[in-house]
């Protein structure tokens, strides 16, 4: 189930930026971590590309689990994006915007401690809503039949996260790893690199992968005869003139940080890959042999969950206490007047979301022609006064609100649920789907009246000046 927190959501105080290389690509690239408002998650920006396209951090958006966990959204790619979700999670933040000037971020060291590092440098502030979670109250689990991977979460207090691996190779054989608390995610987790055994190097390499990698970013464990070839051929590659296999078969000049290694950056993987459900978890995650095809898919079963269980959360307010914003304050930032004014109260709002209230009488002018003998409220209207609620939230990101208008782009994703009927209250909530920019704002909403959805929506709006020519 779905439950608020009372701790507050987290943000990062400045934008910091990190530059290094991709490992598969072997481009230049450069990331900055940004602040974001409450609600709005973790959202990938491409700034090399036209418009700046986003894509938020989903399990909608996984295209591909080759060797990384791969977004794609209308044709904009980001590339190995795990290290970068696990340390934002592990560092306890909830919003983040993560701008990259190509499609794969850095690789660094193969771990999250840099990312890590340069978080705390940022810092870490609270925002004004409250953290959503998750709340485990019963087993849910995915299975891969064809690798036997398995994935599960339980109920527990608070997250915890147990990797199980069997590698099947003498040089690396059983490993497991365990982080009870996530604030131990820095001291236990982050600096874990990520790993690879040298038959899987060749095949990257023959494939024209890892163009970034060098012996410094990964650690390769050697589970196969080295050939004097596949030696000239890595020579090569990493521009060493001389390379060894230690005694416990690691290529090269890399000393472990722990003895679990390979187990710990698995977990570090689950972190990160989960971070794509798309709302903190409070239950424990046992994984089994995990990779990021059975992560993302579990992921993916945990985000349906979710979604599902958040269309049907009505939220409870008290409606006897005084509102945040009463139909005479409204009136002063929205250009409506009745009969079109469709919402009466405001009861809530943060820099990412709105609550808003209207009560529906029989007196409305709508239902004199309206079914007028079974008065049912259009669901044309009930979407209107749901976007004039969360034009109180766009407008009040100006200073002079009453010099504006809010006018749709787009609608999404409407269904409607349940007719609305005189003498019911309907209580709208809107929620920020991405930051707003250029006066453009992304909402999801939702209706609710006697316990219930009644509708909800994608919608897109903009503001614009009242004195601006609109075509």
């Amino acid at each position: 189930m779905i439950e608020k927190a009372s701790v507050k959501q987290k943000t990062i105080a400045s934008a910091v930026s990190l530059t290094g290389v991709g490992l598969h690509t072997g481009k230049d690239v450069t990331l900055t971590f940004k602040p974001a408002p409450s609600n709005t998650g973790f959202t990938f920006v491409r700034v090399d590309l036209e418009g700046h396209p986003a894509i938020e951090a989903d399990a909608t958006y996984v295209t591909n689990t080759q060797r990384g966990t791969n977004l794609e959204k209308r044709g904009v790619k980001i590339q190995t994006s795990e290290h970068i979700l696990a340390a934002l999670v592990g560092m306890d933040i909830d919003n983040a915007v993560i701008e990259l000037d190509a499609s794969e971020p850095p690789i660094m060291d193969g771990s999250s401690k840099f990312f890590v590092e340069a978080l705390e440098k940022a810092g870490i502030v609270e925002l004004e809503a409250c953290r959503e979670e998750y709340v485990v109250t019963e087993v849910v689990s995915y299975t891969d039949e064809e690798t036997g991977s398995e994935i599960l979460v339980m109920p527990a207090d608070s997250y915890q996260i147990t990797t199980m691996v069997d590698f099947g190779t003498k040089v690396l054989g059983t490993q497991n790893a365990t982080l009870k608390r996530l604030k131990d995610f820095k001291s236990e987790i982050a600096n874990a690199r990520t790993f690879s055994f040298l038959h899987e190097l060749e095949m990257l390499l023959d494939n024209g992968l890892i163009k970034g990698g060098d012996l410094n970013n990964a650690i390769i464990y050697v589970d196969k005869a080295l050939s004097d070839e596949t030696l000239q051929k890595l020579k090569s590659v990493f521009k060493k003139d001389k390379l060894n296999i230690k005694p416990n078969g690691i290529l090269d000049n890399l000393t472990l940080h722990y003895p679990n290694e390979a187990a710990r950056h698995k977990l570090l993987d689950v972190i990160g890959d989960l971070a794509l459900a798309g709302m903190r978890i409070r239950g424990k995650v046992i994984a089994n042999k995990p990779g990021h095809y059975v992560n993302t898919q579990f992921a993916k079963k945990l985000s349906k969950i979710i979604k599902t269980e958040r269309r049907n959360y009505v939220p409870k307010f008290d409606l006897s206490q005084p509102p945040l914003m009463d139909i005479n304050q409204i009136m002063k930032m929205l250009p409506h007047r009745p009969p079109f004014l469709l919402v009466d109260r405001i009861i809530e709002m943060s820099d990412s979301h709105v609550i808003g209230l209207k009560n529906v009488t029989m007196n409305e002018s709508f239902f004199i022609g309206h079914f007028p003998d079974a008065p049912v409220m259009p669901g044309v209207l009930q979407i209107e006064a749901m976007a004039q609620s969360g034009g109180i939230l766009v407008l009040s990101t100006v200073p002079d609100p009453e010099n504006y208008l809010t006018l749709f782009m787009k609608m999404d994703n409407v269904k409607f649920k349940h007719p609305v009927l005189p003498g019911d209250t309907l209580i709208f909530k809107l929620e920020l789907i991405s930051p707003i920019r250029r006066g453009i704002c992304h909402m999801q909403g939702y209706a609710y009246a006697n316990g219930r959805l009644t509708c909800e929506a994608e919608l897109m709006a903009q503001i614009v000046k009242k004195t601006k020519q609109l075509s």
